[in-house]
């Protein structure tokens, strides 16, 4: 059985003259451009399972599914021959049939955040699956118990000094937690959407505006303060999502988690998520309790470290990809003249090529981005209609047991 998994960014999905940030809206016309041109990406993308991210209302993503299927349906029409015809059964219709998404799933995640408030709304989070969800879905956003993270003083500092804490009560944008049936196994999908890199200022009591806004008095200083904000929410976020994953492997679930990640894979916030990656020999290491330069690890606790640092991993099925073909030209934005990836795909080794136990072989990793332009700025004109990110897609066969 062949299945599919893939990630959209989609840019601010909402319906017409409904104003979702500050002095920005969609025509009627330039909201059916973008719905023409998300129900094309759609039907390219032909999967099974789609992580939605900036999804601002249901009612708008259920009308570009629909346009999507009415275009499959379309196109099954001009290109699948009748079953009387004598080549009709040639593999290369396989390849061209598009499955409508009519009897699809559709779980949506409102963020909590989003009062409804013209020119400030806040954006969630959807899946889409034809193989439907087993289960109800869950909404991981505003925390039953705060997130604290305490910082312990610095070696030589005198006495039992505060160093701080910081604390999350709310993600910014929702994870979205859903369960799949696949061939009689249950795969746990978790579709997130982590801060993002824009940095975040405080406005003063009583101001309209916090004054790093004011580009007309740059200040680089605050600015960089406003950016490591960011970057410790993100990280606070990405640990929420990664005690959800490791739940879940615990369980002996698969997993995959999927989604905008704001950073690349090799940045702190992507490997809180996907884990660590075993030391290569752990009987060189000194013991966590040694007393003496001899005390490290046994050859024996070497393989059970390595086992579960192992057992509790993600693995980027881009990477995968790229070591499977060795290649490498995938992007999913761009900003500046950096092209990167900051989309991702991340699969338990349930997954994996090297475990010999494992539940799918991931055959192809696809990406859709010639649409990406370095316009680096929101207010370029092609960026406020298409998305500014690529499309991923894994495309997995099941093993037979």
């Amino acid at each position: 059985m062949q299945f599919s998994i893939a990630s959209f960014n989609v840019k601010n999905l909402i319906g017409p003259d409904r104003e979702y940030y500050r002095f920005q809206s969609y025509t009627p016309e330039e909201y059916a451009w973008k719905r023409d041109w998300m129900a094309a990406q759609l039907v390219d993308l032909d999967a099974d399972v789609i992580g939605f991210q900036e999804i601002f209302e249901e009612e708008a993503l259920a009308d570009v599914v629909k346009e999507a299927s009415t275009r499959a349906r379309t196109l099954n029409d001009a290109v699948i021959p009748a079953r009387g015809k004598a080549y009709a059964r040639k593999v290369i219709f396989d390849k061209l049939w598009v499955t409508p998404w009519d009897d699809a799933a559709l779980a949506f995640a409102p963020n909590s955040a989003d009062a409804g408030m013209p020119g400030e709304r806040r954006p969630g989070l959807a899946v889409l699956s034809r193989l439907g969800f087993a289960g109800e879905p869950e909404v991981i956003q505003d925390l039953a118990e705060p997130v604290t993270i305490p910082f312990q003083p610095l070696r030589g500092m005198e006495g039992d000094l505060d160093s701080g804490s910081f604390t999350l009560r709310r993600l910014s944008r929702p994870i979205l937690k859903v369960r799949i049936s696949v061939g009689g196994t249950t795969i746990t999908l978790f579709n997130c959407h982590l801060k993002s890199k824009l940095g975040e200022y405080i406005t003063p009591t009583g101001a309209s505006f916090a004054p790093e806004q004011d580009l007309t008095r740059y200040d680089p200083v605050g600015r960089a303060l406003g950016a490591m904000r960011a970057a410790v929410r993100r990280m606070a976020e990405a640990w929420v999502l990664r005690r959800e994953i490791v739940a879940e492997l615990n369980a002996g679930h698969p997993v995959i988690a999927l989604g905008d990640f704001n950073d690349g894979e090799h940045a702190v916030s992507s490997e809180i998520i996907s884990g660590e990656v075993p030391f290569k020999n752990y009987s060189w290491m000194l013991r966590h309790d040694a007393e003496s330069y001899s005390d490290r690890y046994s050859a024996e606790q070497h393989i059970a470290i390595t086992a579960a640092v192992d057992r509790a991993r993600l693995h980027s099925a881009e990477k995968l990809f790229v070591r499977k073909s060795l290649r490498d030209m995938v992007y999913t934005s761009a900003f500046g003249g950096v092209y990167e990836s900051i989309d991702q795909i991340l699969m338990s080794r349930h997954f994996h090529p090297d475990n010999p136990d494992r539940l799918a072989d991931m055959e192809y990793f696809s990406v859709l981005n010639d649409h990406i332009t370095d316009g680096s700025h929101p207010e370029a004109p092609y960026n406020k209609l298409a998305s500014d990110h690529g499309q991923i897609k894994a495309h997995l066969r099941l093993r037979k047991g």
